[in-house]
This record gives structure tokens, C-alpha cells and sequence, in this order.
């Protein structure tokens, strides 16, 4: 293959591009992860991840992907023939509902369109229905990555409590921890469900559990199988900063050093940032004349915008034409959306630049292949980030 000059902007909703700190962290020796050394390091991250995820809970972390996760959320929690309610908001949400029928549960799901997120309204009347109070958790993906639609997680604990019923709360943040707000303790959540490769800035290949009170008391006496995934061998070895097997050493090393990061940034901040890409994204969108998937606006998604090409014209040809003449990856369309839509990742390691750059590519390759479209799009967002900036550089004058 030629070489091509550059870097390879890397636009999927994840896995997101890894910073250079990252990168050189991981680069390290393997140390012994029954030493002093690692118990420090493994404390440290332990800590970090309580507080992205806002919560004072333990966090279980697997070498695995998110789909290991999911699995350990249920396995620890239920038993055979227990009910589950879930939501079909895309395509990760339908895969999640699969694995808990393959599990032996019995699983209620609420269809949508896969264009908005979880209705509280609706999970409150769902909840009231259950007079014998047969569902045992309500399972909803925070930020649905195949759509680019935000679940208001707020609202819906505020459902399952109007309701007064005691399903365990479970949530898949894989796309949204460290990119949208997300308060695992103030919302009442059970068990959260995350992972490495997107807002932690890492390579796949981790996952984690946040643990509430509710959900360790459910494992008591939860009877689905497990081994590999149990909770209880797990949270005994992490208080002291260890695992009860060989962990994935250098994946905590970068771990650990995104942690620093995201720190040094703020957390708040990070939410900031977040949201004035998916704004100046939208903008450019809306320029083009282009519809976003997402159709309810308090429900965009701040980790991706997903965006539906017009009739007649292929999604997944735009993105073959916009790889080969721009070097830009960006996300398919899945499941039902195949060929439909196409995904622009803006999480994680991302600045103003690499969006004004991303925006670019979309905009040409737009032309190279024929969509019918409007110019401006990339202006569009350009003005509001400059916008943004001017903003903060007077905040920052008037301190």
C-alpha cells in the first residue's frame, strides 16, 4: 500500500483516537500485580473511576469488552426466568436484550423508532401494570451510539420511583461516561455498565460495573451461572487496589494516565467541550439540509451526531468515498439503519480543530459523492466555535 501523509482521522463513535500520554503510559514494562506497586496504581484508578462516574460505589473492572459487562450486570443480579423490562432504542439496546434471552430471562421489550430515547412516561405505566411487582430490572443504554439518541436517565429513576416499584435501575454508559453528564448515585442507578474505548480515551479492552448497595444485596441470591464475572471475589481483592487473576497491567497503565486527564481538564469541562462539538456538528448538518437521526433535541446526543443521507443515496458509498479520498473513517449504519445513515464520532481526544477538520471531509465528500446538499456547513460551525471561544476568552478577561 502507498503511504499517505497525515493522520488517519479516526470519526467512528468509537474506539476514538488515543492520546499521546496514553499511548507513551502503555509503553511501559509489566510489573508484578501482586506488588506494592500495583496496589497503589489500582487504588488510584479504582478512585478515578468513582469519580467520573459521580458515584461513591465500588467499580469491578473486566478484561473484556462492553458486551462483557452487560453480561456480568445480569448474571450477578438475576436468576433464571426473572423478568426484564427493556427499550429497543437501537441497535445496541436490541443486542443487550438478546444476550438477557439467551440468558434464560424473560425479556419485555418497548419498540421505538430508534429515533428518540426511553419514555419515562412510558416506564412509569409499564412499572404501574406490575401489580405483583414481577420485573426485576429495567435495563436502558444511556446514550444509544447506532443513533446518536441521549435517554434522559434523570427522569426515567424519576418513573421507576412515581411508579414505587423496586426493579433494579441498570444503564449502559459506553458511549457517554467521561463525554455527557452522568451521576450514578444522584439517579438512583443500580448497576452501570461502561467501557474503555470511547470517552476514556483507551484501546478496547476494558469494562466496568459501578456496583450500588441495591444490586450487591440482588447477587445474594441471584442463581444465574457465573464464574469469570462474579462480583463477590472481585470487589474483595480491588479494596486493597488487586484482582483475584492476572489483570490486563498495561491497559491500567493508560487507563490511569486518561484518568489524569480527564481530571486535569475538569470533568466539567470535559461535559463542555463535549457539547460544543455536537452543537457545531448539528449546525453543519443543518446546513447541508441534511436530517439528523435523533428527533427529540433535548435528546441529542453530545458523544455523536448520526445523520440520514437522502433518499436514493447510499450511506455506506459516502463513507467508501470519503475514506479513500480524505483518509476519514466514519461510523455505518446499523441494524435497521444499514446504508442509511452515517455516524460522526466527536468524543473523547478531540479538539475544535480536529472537528473543523472532520466537518471538512464530510462537506467534500459530500460533493465527490453526489449527495445532494447545501453549502456552508463547515462556516456553520466554524462561526459557533469561534463564537464559543470569543465567550470564553471575555470570561476569562473579566476574571
Amino acid at each position: 500500500m502507498a503511504y499517505r501523509s497525515g493522520r488517519h482521522f479516526l470519526q467512528i463513535p468509537g474506539p476514538t483516537n488515543l492520546p499521546d500520554r496514553v499511548l507513551r503510559a502503555m509503553n511501559m514494562p509489566t510489573i508484578d500485580h501482586r506488588g506494592p506497586e500495583f496496589g497503589r496504581m489500582g487504588l488510584e484508578i479504582f478512585e478515578g473511576l468513582r469519580e467520573m462516574l459521580q458515584t461513591r460505589q465500588p467499580v469491578v473492572i473486566y478484561p473484556a469488552s462492553g458486551t462483557g459487562a452487560w453480561e456480568a450486570a445480569l448474571v450477578n443480579t438475576l436468576s433464571p426466568g426473572d423478568r426484564v423490562l427493556m427499550f429497543e432504542t437501537g441497535q445496541f439496546a436490541a443486542l443487550w436484550s438478546k444476550m438477557a434471552t439467551r440468558l434464560g430471562l424473560q425479556v419485555e421489550v418497548v419498540a421505538t423508532d430508534w429515533r428518540r430515547g426511553v419514555d419515562p412516561a412510558m416506564v412509569e405505566a409499564k412499572l404501574k401494570e406490575d401489580h405483583t411487582h414481577a420485573i426485576r430490572a429495567l435495563c436502558v443504554v444511556h446514550n444509544e451510539t447506532s443513533t446518536g439518541v441521549t435517554s434522559r436517565i434523570g427522569a426515567v429513576r424519576a418513573a421507576i420511583d412515581a411508579a414505587g416499584h423496586p426493579a433494579l435501575f441498570m444503564v449502559d454508559t459506553i458511549s457517554s461516561l467521561a463525554c455527557i453528564d452522568y451521576r450514578h448515585d444522584e439517579w438512583g442507578v443500580d448497576v452501570t455498565i461502561a467501557g474503555s474505548q470511547k470517552g476514556l480515551m483507551l484501546p478496547p479492552g476494558l469494562s466496568f460495573n459501578c456496583v450500588g448497595e441495591k444490586a450487591l444485596a440482588a447477587s445474594k441470591s441471584a442463581k444465574l451461572p457465573k464464574s469469570y464475572w462474579a462480583w463477590e471475589e472481585m470487589l474483595a481483592a480491588n479494596k486493597s487496589g488487586f484482582f483475584p487473576y492476572t489483570p490486563a497491567t498495561n491497559l491500567l497503565y493508560g487507563l490511569r494516565e486518561a484518568l489524569r486527564m480527564l481530571r486535569e481538564e475538569g470533568l466539567q469541562d470535559v461535559f463542555a467541550r463535549h457539547a460544543r462539538h455536537a452543537e457545531a456538528t448539528r449546525r453543519a448538518v443543518r446546513a447541508w439540509g441534511l436530517e439528523i437521526v435523533c428527533a427529540v433535541p433535548t435528546e441529542y446526543s453530545n458523544s455523536l451526531t448520526a445523520v440520514m443521507t437522502p433518499q436514493g443515496h447510499d450511506a455506506d458509498a459516502l463513507r467508501r468515498i470519503i475514506l479513500d479520498a480524505y483518509d476519514m473513517s466514519l461510523g455505518t449504519g446499523l441494524g435497521r439503519l444499514a446504508g442509511k445513515i452515517f455516524r460522526i464520532g466527536h468524543l473523547g481526544d478531540f479538539n475544535d480543530l480536529a472537528l473543523a477538520g472532520t466537518l471538512a471531509g464530510v462537506e467534500m465528500g459530500l460533493t465527490l459523492a453526489n449527495v445532494p446538499h447545501e453549502k456552508g456547513g463547515v462556516q456553520a460551525a466554524m462561526e459557533y466555535l469561534a463564537g464559543c471561544a470569543e465567550m470564553k476568552a471575555g470570561e476569562r478577561r473579566a476574571a
